[in-house]
């Protein structure tokens, strides 16, 4: 039995010089501390809400029954306290936690309510990967974010770009700071990335252009390692990589925008503007001692998933409507033609079944659909499926036009 004490909290945060920034967080000022639990706890969390407004905090990627599962329908009202338990049934994975109220979901995270929730089991321990945690195994939480001139943080105001996209913001934070450097101490590192921004899609890669290797997506370790020398993440996933550091060099990782996809250009994308490259942070790798763990080229094996065990097949049609529900943050976007209604159940899934999900973007922007409670596999993709997408995952980025298909 595994038992965390949890308080959403509101506080002020030292991020720009000279300035202080009102921001919000889990048992500290801004963002969550990193949970850490094993395959077989039983988890039990108390979470105290001491903001002046009501919120939830739900465990992303988690498999666990609805009551647990801290979701709209779960609101925490201030000065209260939610019980949620469960028992951890999945393999290791790098996943999140975050508030997700009703029609505040965004907001809430932006001001901070987010935090890394890392499952471990023995398959993994057993691998000799980098695994001291703030030593060779780090969270690399990613954000976006605007400053006011007093240093707070802007939403989205009255902007109306940011009211159809999603919010953008031009300063980049790695758990919680601006332009950090990372001493490294060890010359083989675990790097957990977590895209936690509103809406931007990062596609990451190190300056010097080097390679590194992805070991696991959202639901855990993929079967091989992957050698690559860039990985794009939408809002709300997550890749593990190992990166070699021992030449004592100083990386920069970058987001740049010149990988962004053209789907959907139109009128939305020249609206935007073009994205412009980022600077995330910087690898200080000249003291780094040699490490003695390595790189796996055998990772785990998946269990095989074949046509004769779907039992069901769902068509999911996401949409968005021009017009003044665009402008002015309106109901807006809907599945299926149907916008969300709490109080309304749209499909019913029998559990234990294996099920294959179309998901079809009618819209032009780009959308990150998530599951709750599951991990899946993407099975079909256009532009096809590789990197981290090989693995289990509870987030698909769904580009417009686009169709892709993920069994569960």
């Amino acid at each position: 039995d595994v038992y965390f004490d949890l308080y959403t909290q509101s506080g002020r945060s030292a991020i720009l010089p000279n300035k202080l920034t009102s921001t919000w967080g889990i048992n500290q000022s801004f963002l969550g501390v990193t949970l850490r639990a094993n395959k077989g706890d039983n988890v039990h969390i108390n979470v105290t809400n001491k903001l002046n407004e009501t919120t939830t905090l739900h465990w992303h990627g988690m498999k666990l029954p609805a009551k647990a599962d801290g979701g709209p329908h779960q609101p925490i009202e201030p000065n209260t306290t939610w019980l949620s338990e469960f028992k951890i049934e999945q393999d290791a994975a790098t996943l999140w936690y975050h508030s997700h109220q009703l029609h505040k979901t965004a907001e809430q995270v932006y001001q901070g309510l987010a935090g890394v929730f890392i499952i471990d089991d023995e398959k993994s321990k057993s691998l000799n990967l980098p695994s001291e945690y703030g030593v060779d195994d780090l969270p690399v939480i990613i954000q976006d974010k605007d400053f006011s001139y007093s240093g707070n943080f802007i939403y989205l105001g009255g902007r109306m770009m940011s009211n159809m996209m999603g919010k953008r913001g031009q300063t980049v934070l790695v758990n919680g700071a601006i332009n950090p450097a990372l001493k490294a101490k060890k010359s083989l590192l675990r790097l957990r990335l977590l895209n936690g921004s509103n809406a931007r899609t990062y596609h990451l890669q190190f300056d010097d252009r080097r390679d590194f290797y992805i070991i696991g997506s959202d639901g855990g370790l993929l079967e091989q390692s992957q050698k690559v020398n860039i990985i794009s993440l939408a809002p709300a996933e997550r890749a593990e990589i190992l990166l070699d550091v021992a030449d004592g060099g100083m990386p920069i990782l970058q987001h740049q925008a010149k990988h962004e996809s053209n789907a959907g250009m139109g009128m939305m994308r020249r609206m935007m503007g073009r994205d412009s490259d980022l600077d995330v942070f910087q690898i200080d790798a000249t003291n780094a001692e040699k490490s003695t763990r390595g790189v796996p080229s055998q990772l785990t094996t998946h269990p095989k998933i074949s046509a004769s065990m779907v039992d069901k097949q769902r068509l999911m049609v996401l949409q968005m409507r021009m017009g003044p529900q665009m402008m002015f943050g309106g109901d807006a976007f809907s599945i299926n033609g149907k916008t969300m209604d709490i109080s309304r159940i749209d499909e019913v899934v029998k559990a234990g079944s294996v099920e294959v999900w179309t998901i079809e973007n009618d819209s032009m922007m780009p959308h990150p659909f998530h599951i709750h409670n599951v991990q899946f596999k993407i099975i079909m993709r256009k532009s096809g499926i590789k990197g981290h997408e090989l693995g289990f995952k509870d987030v698909v980025l769904v580009q417009p036009n686009e169709r892709v298909q993920v069994v569960m």
